[in-house]
């Protein structure tokens, strides 16, 4: 066999340990809508990128944020057929745990079970990887905020801030430079940074972005257009002072 036919069958390593048809799903994954979560200490806050929908196409059928349970969230870049079916069968799974267990499922249980579906389609024959990735974010039953990601391949991980999708290595790479306790410590913190870290990549500002914060003991919030419309007008002349600041400060060090 050939080392191009590696990729024919998703059960078929090539001879380098590769499962081309997993990393294919990745790719699909980096040309999706860039999406970002930030976790703070008594909310969580995900961002996603709004493309741009025909003129009259109903703009409430195209969602990038989805409930899973009534204290949990889901952000997904990659395909969207996909997402639906795997959004469907977790809120069905959230609903089967409250049901059998009479408790809410924690972030990390959904994200386990997310992650182990998406596995079991890596090596299953006459089937193909869900070609999306996820973030999960909400409350556990202690109240405790959690952020987790699940990929194509089946794994997933806890995380403080994380990005998915298009230029998700630069916007992670902004939020693992400003992410620190004190600047997630209030609401306004946490949406400034996610804000901020989606507006590395998404132009026209609140036009193309989309943000929902989640609070301890409420229901999530999708915030309104003129109050996203604030957030990046502030966010714009933080931005243009910060650049001042650094301009003065290179004058001074060349005079």
């Amino acid at each position: 066999m050939g080392e191009g036919r590696y990729d024919r069958a998703i059960t078929v390593f090539s001879p380098d340990g590769h499962l081309f048809q997993v990393e294919y799903a990745q790719e699909a994954v980096k040309k999706g809508s860039t999406a970002v979560a930030v976790r703070g200490k008594d909310y969580v806050v995900l961002g996603v990128e709004k493309r741009s929908i025909a003129k009259l196409q109903d703009p409430r059928t195209v969602r990038k944020i989805c409930m899973l349970d009534e204290h949990i969230c889901l952000a997904f870049a990659g395909l969207n057929a996909d997402a639906r079916i795997l959004v469907d069968w977790a809120r069905r799974e959230c609903q089967s745990h409250r049901l059998t267990v009479e408790d809410p499922v924690t972030v990390e249980y959904i994200a386990r079970q997310i992650a182990t579906i998406k596995q079991r389609y890596t090596h299953s024959l006459g089937a193909r990887p869900f070609g999306i990735a996820t973030l999960i974010v909400g409350f556990d039953p202690d109240s405790t905020p959690r952020v987790f990601q699940t990929d194509p391949s089946g794994t997933y991980s806890s995380w403080k801030a994380n990005a998915i999708g298009r230029s998700a290595k630069s916007v992670r790479e902004y939020m693992e430079k400003h992410y620190t306790e004190d600047a997630v410590a209030t609401e306004e913190g946490c949406i400034k940074l996610a804000l901020r870290a989606l507006l590395e990549v998404v132009q026209s500002g609140s036009k193309n972005a989309e943000l929902a914060v989640m609070e301890r003991g409420h229901a999530l919030r999708i915030l309104a257009s003129d109050e996203l419309d604030k957030y990046v007008k502030e966010v714009e002349k933080e931005k243009e002072a910060e650049a001042a600041e650094k301009k003065k400060k290179g004058a001074l060090g060349t005079s």
